[in-house]
């Protein structure tokens, strides 16, 4: 495992469509593992592959459940909404902002072997799968957010 640099805004690659997972071998793994060390390393809830600059669609997760790992997910369904708490991002260091996302959602994909996986999430882990697959489509909280704010300015 190794701890890969980490994107940053306003670099192009975040922007883009990352591509469906083909191949489900040894790469994929390591690419996995170094994602799941890199987001731990970085104190972070959630990555996605186009975060370490790799256009493919796989994202690793885990706010404080244990490490969900996702190979082309696709949310298929959601339900009602929910606007807290501020959202932040690995790749965009320093901001923060206020997004609203599904409170519940259902996401489908393949787990690292490639077998189909299906998950319900509520709450915060739904909002950070949300966050994260929206970065698989080259979207950022930024570009969705109601209000967008330095942490500083949180306690205003």
């Amino acid at each position: 495992m190794a701890i890969r640099n980490i994107v940053q805004y306003p670099d192009p690659v975040l922007k883009k469509k990352a591509r469906p997972v083909q191949k489900f071998n040894a790469r994929l793994h390591k690419l996995l593992d170094d994602m799941a060390e890199t987001m731990y390393d970085a104190k972070g809830v959630g990555l996605a592959a186009p975060q370490v600059g790799i256009l493919k669609r796989v994202i690793v997760v885990d706010v404080g459940e244990g490490l969900i790992e996702i190979v082309n997910p696709e949310i298929v369904e959601k339900k009602g909404e929910q606007l807290a708490p501020p959202e932040g991002c690995l790749s965009i260091p320093n901001l923060l902002g206020e997004v609203r996302r599904a409170q519940w959602v259902k996401v489908t994909g393949q787990d690292r072997d490639g077998n189909p996986l299906e998950l319900e999430a509520e709450g915060y882990l739904a909002r950070a799968l949300q966050h994260e697959v929206d970065h698989l489509n080259g979207v950022l909280f930024i570009d969705i957010a109601d209000r967008v704010f330095r942490p500083e300015e949180e306690l205003d």
